[in-house]
């Protein structure tokens, strides 16, 4: 028997016909609208679900990928192998506890952003613009306009590869400048639990709008990307260096350097990974000889060349 047909046939046991998808291209899963297929995509709604993929996918020795929104990643244009699981609007509950939200990783920020905001509750402001799922933002430590968070989460309950559910503390999470302990032990984030301020609704909701025009003036929303493209350098702006190497509307194939915001590498039309794989270097290379800055990726890059 093909692997696939087992597979499948195990995971229909716990999963709906519409939780899992063979062959699913990634460009259709990805803000960056790029990215060959995926042997087999899954979307789970809670956490038992979680456990049983994970237990399956560890016992069938598959390789195993875990995706948020899709907004911080480059898939490569062969695709990704094994099995791939992404939080998505099926794992988006969001309640409230007094000062506190507890929040399927699936959700995404805007929408956790505008929850709080709601219920008078201050701290997420700055997140309402950041394109993701809250598990993503974990698994990044996502921060804008001087805010992280790290400065909000309290705790996460996450699943083992081996399918074991575990609890961390603020203290164990080692949330750093676009860094978390999960991208060390390659845990599935599913629930987290913010700790919030009381606050006045209309405040906050003030300071959203002024964060989200902020970002619509200055970045180029109207293509799609990755959000960032590189890492900021200690003492520098990404952006700044690459516009001042004069790099805004370089192009590799349909890959290009944003006129708008040069921090941002877009898609401006029908764009390869290769295309913007091709770019990355090319802007790492001028900027380096410009400046002596070495400039990183902060987009995740995955998948076979």
């Amino acid at each position: 028997m093909d692997w696939r047909e087992d597979f499948s046939n195990k995971l229909k046991v716990f999963l709906k016909a519409d939780q899992f998808i063979f062959d699913a291209p990634m460009s259709e899963h990805t803000t960056f609208k790029i990215g060959g297929p995926a042997d087999v995509l899954i979307f789970p709604s809670n956490i038992e679900e979680v456990v049983n993929i994970l237990k399956l996918i560890d016992e069938s020795n598959i390789p195993l990928t875990i995706l948020g929104n899709g907004s911080n990643v480059l898939v490569r244009d062969k695709g990704i192998r094994g099995a791939v699981i992404k939080f998505n609007g099926k794992f988006a509950q969001i309640r409230r506890d007094d000062t506190r939200l507890i929040v399927g990783a699936g959700a995404k920020l805007k929408d956790v952003s505008n929850f709080a905001a709601d219920n008078s509750l201050t701290g997420l402001e700055f997140a309402v613009g950041i394109p993701g799922s809250i598990g993503g933002a974990i698994y990044m430590n996502a921060g804008a306009y001087g805010g992280e968070m790290k400065n909000v989460v309290s705790k996460v309950r996450a699943v083992s590869r081996s399918g074991h559910l575990v609890e961390f503390n603020l203290d164990a999470l080692d949330l750093g400048y676009r860094r978390s302990i999960f991208q060390l032990n390659g845990y599935a984030i599913c629930e987290i639990e913010l700790q919030l301020t009381a606050g006045d609704s209309e405040t906050i909701h003030h300071d959203m709008d002024d964060f989200t025009q902020r970002r619509e003036s200055k970045q180029p929303l109207e293509y799609p990307s990755a959000g960032s493209t590189f890492k900021r350098p200690e003492g520098y702006f990404a952006g700044t260096l690459i516009d001042q190497t004069g790099l805004k509307g370089l192009r590799v194939g349909d890959a290009m350097v944003s006129t708008k915001h040069a921090g941002f590498v877009i898609n401006a039309g029908h764009a390869t990974a290769a295309d913007v794989l091709g770019l990355i270097e090319e802007v790492k290379r001028r900027v380096y000889e410009a400046h002596g800055v070495t400039l990183n990726p902060e987009v995740r890059i995955i998948g076979e060349s």
